[in-house]
């Protein structure tokens, strides 16, 4: 589906918005879609939108880290900044352990429920992330962003890539 300028985020917070429902879409699609007996042993078909979802959740912490944090990072967004990448390490660390437990139990159909488990846990995680960044870091990416900034995190938003090997700035712990 191409997108129109009529489908095109306003503001980095509405960008940045939509991102997340976008990832917690594809984790839910891969909640709902796990129990079903039909699934393929091929875990790439039947995981696919988890595969997708934890790409774009990576890309997703790579532009904040990179593009939108280290802006407002100074004064009275520091501390809220901490948390965020503190939260974004937990983040990385669930998602490396999803794909681990994806891999070792992927074609054993009673481990289904481990992964839900863990989407469970990964979605809960998110929302409690979310529901502090989005009013708190994305109004003020809006307001304070330096034009040069905000061009080069909308131009990232539509064709940027994470750079192979990058890791969140809290991935270790």
């Amino acid at each position: 589906m191409t997108e129109t300028a009529a489908d095109q985020p306003t503001s980095v917070a509405d960008a940045l918005t939509r991102e997340h429902r976008e990832i917690d879409a594809g984790i839910e699609a891969f909640v709902a879609s796990a129990g079903a007996d039909d699934l393929s042993s091929d875990v790439s078909k039947w995981a696919a939108p988890l595969l997708v979802a934890m790409t774009a959740l990576r890309r997703h912490i790579y532009l904040e880290e990179e593009f939108v944090f280290p802006p407002i990072r100074a004064g009275d967004l520091m501390m809220a900044t901490m948390v965020m990448l503190r939260e974004h390490g937990e983040l990385w660390r669930a998602m490396d352990e999803l794909t681990e437990l994806l891999e070792s139990a992927a074609d054993d159909p009673t481990r289904r429920e481990e992964l839900v488990q863990h989407c469970t846990s990964m979605l809960e995680l998110l929302d409690a992330h979310n529901s502090k960044e989005e009013p708190i870091i994305y109004t003020r990416a809006d307001a304070d962003l330096p034009t040069e900034a905000r061009a080069e995190l909308q131009d990232f938003l539509r064709r940027g890539t994470m750079p192979d090997g990058w890791v969140c700035e809290r991935a270790a712990g």
